[in-house]
């Protein structure tokens, strides 16, 4: 019987990915890059300035393939949809309280064997001046790479660029990384940090 079920959940994802490739192909999006060649890393989400960035985004992953993880508010977690978001993959955070979700990240990583989270570095859709390090320290605690996954809005292009192992040397990485980032347009430009 539980092989019943895996064969039926297989085949069941494979429709949802010929779906979904069709929307990007429909919507004019093509795919670049390929993924780190580990079970475990986190994914840069960037530059993230819509709500379009996360149907993209998990375009991109069921491209490769890959179970996309990703936080977002509480909030959306909610009725009536909020069952929707987890299984899309959703991880809800409680941005209200104090919590030490780096760490309750690590952890979680260091229990899975296959594992990827979509972390957007602003941290929300609004401009901000600065990234929030938390992808950034999730990936150095847990010892697990950085995919640098991009959506241009301009190329309509979204993919996985580099992968990059954090040195413990912030702003080493970050000058890499942001470099990586230099030309990748948002939906709304003026709205990336």
């Amino acid at each position: 019987m539980g092989r019943l079920f895996r064969l039926f959940g297989k085949a069941l994802f494979e429709l949802f990915r010929a779906i979904g490739l069709l929307f990007y192909r429909l919507a004019g999006w093509k795919v670049e890059g390929s993924l780190p060649p580990v079970k475990k890393f986190v994914v840069i989400a960037a530059p993230h300035t819509s709500n379009w960035d996360l149907p993209f985004m998990l375009g991109v992953a069921l491209f490769f393939r890959v179970r996309l993880r990703w936080m977002g508010k509480d909030s959306l977690f909610n009725p009536p949809f909020g069952w929707l978001m987890k299984v899309l993959g959703g991880i809800p955070i409680d941005r209200s309280k104090a919590n030490d979700v780096v760490s309750q990240m690590v952890d979680i990583y260091k229990l899975a064997d296959t594992l990827a989270v979509a972390i957007p570095p602003e941290g929300t859709r609004a401009k901000v001046r600065y990234w929030k390090t938390g992808f950034y320290n999730i990936a150095h605690g847990a010892r697990v790479p950085i995919a640098l996954g991009f959506l241009d809005y301009k190329r309509k292009v979204g993919g996985i660029g580099m992968t990059l192992y954090t040195t413990g040397d912030y702003d080493a990485d970050l000058k890499v990384i942001k470099q990586f980032y230099d030309g990748v347009t948002g939906k709304f430009p003026k709205d990336a940090g």
